[in-house]
């Protein structure tokens, strides 16, 4: 995992819970807490990080998964702007992902294992969207669309049809736009 990604994390609960709870969740996570944005660092801390956060807060890692992809969505806008650029709505931007936005991350932070988005429209204008990731974290892509439809002023419900986490051999969610 990028270090980027263990630095968008620390910054979502600084922000919301102060530095003092990011040390406590270091701490309590037996993690290094050091993390260069382009280091590459074992996917299973940050697996360790999510699950010290769930058993602290008491809820489940999906829902600190969820909760991180949406706060972490402001975050990307403020460091990286030029990709929200020229997109209108937040279907637009996440149908952009595996064409634009994933790209993108991979020319900033070399070696990075972005997972991979099958989307394919849905009835009422609901997209499907499928998702391919050997670290099984739909809950954080779940957040990320979430915060992107924040970011526009959108409304979203994301269903989980199918989850990797679940038995299935990848995950597919249907994302309705309720505005």
């Amino acid at each position: 995992m990028k270090g980027v990604v263990f630095n968008l994390l620390e910054e979502a609960v600084t922000r919301e819970f102060g530095p003092d709870t990011w040390d406590d969740l270091v701490d309590d996570a037996n993690a290094s807490g050091a993390y260069s944005s382009l280091g590459n660092y074992d996917d299973e801390e940050i697996v360790q990080l999510v699950a010290t956060a769930a058993t602290t807060l008491k809820i489940t890692n999906a829902e600190v998964l969820r909760w991180f992809g949406e706060r972490a969505m402001p975050i990307l806008r403020e460091r990286y702007g030029a990709l929200f650029e020229g997109h209108t709505s937040s279907r637009d931007f996440i149908l952009s992902v595996n064409r634009i936005i994933h790209p993108e991350v991979r020319k900033l932070y070399a070696g990075a294992s972005c997972p991979f988005f099958h989307f394919r429209e849905g009835e009422a204008g609901s997209v499907m969207m499928g998702y391919e990731s050997s670290r099984r974290m739909c809950d954080l892509a779940h957040g990320f669309v979430k915060g992107a439809s924040n970011l526009y002023c959108e409304e979203v419900v994301i269903t989980h049809h199918t989850c990797m986490n679940h038995g299935a051999d990848r995950c597919l969610m249907e994302i309705r736009w309720t505005h």
